[in-house]
């Protein structure tokens, strides 16, 4: 049991917090794109994301694994994008440094959706069963590949209005 839920529940609460990160993550990350003030769904996006992030953490660990590599990286750039945003309020340098790293985090939570998704979902199991064939690399290259450049984009376009205290 894990915060008094059996294994199988906290793994569903645990998904699910990363799918409305990730979906609020794409709404704001659409709003960067449109150099949008922040709204509900970046306040979501970032609790959900790291609620993901510190509940990956609570799983039984046994061994230091790649996914533990990425919930430290992942909590890393929360920090950052945290300290960016909430403590300096996108002032100055703080409003890049909020992009890169809130975009990195969503970048980490949609990579291991892929993988997952290469490891549960049946039909693409069957196309990548070692998870080193050709659609499984391919699919993480182009997810690699869109956030570059909607990361790109983002970093030139977002200048809010309205958030960096007067």
């Amino acid at each position: 049991m894990i915060l008094g839920l059996s294994i199988e529940s906290f793994t569903w609460l645990h998904v699910a917090l990363s799918l409305v990160g990730i979906a609020t993550g794409l709404v704001a990350l659409v709003g960067m794109l449109r150099s949008a003030t922040p709204g509900l769904a970046t306040h979501v996006f970032l609790a959900t994301t790291a609620a993901t992030t510190i509940t990956g953490f609570l799983f039984p660990i046994t061994a230091f694994t790649p996914a533990l590599g990425v919930g430290v990286i992942s909590l890393l750039l929360l920090v950052a994008a945290y300290a960016a945003f909430y403590g300096l309020r996108l002032g100055g340098a703080s409003r890049w440094v909020y992009v890169a790293t809130a975009i990195a985090a969503l970048y980490l939570n949609c990579f291991v959706l892929v993988v997952q998704a290469f490891q549960k979902i049946p039909a693409l199991a069957a196309l990548a069963p070692t998870q080193s064939e050709a659609p499984f690399v391919a699919a993480l290259g182009l997810l690699l590949v869109a956030f570059l450049w909607f990361g790109w984009r983002a970093t030139r376009s977002f200048h809010p209005v309205g958030l960096v205290p007067a």
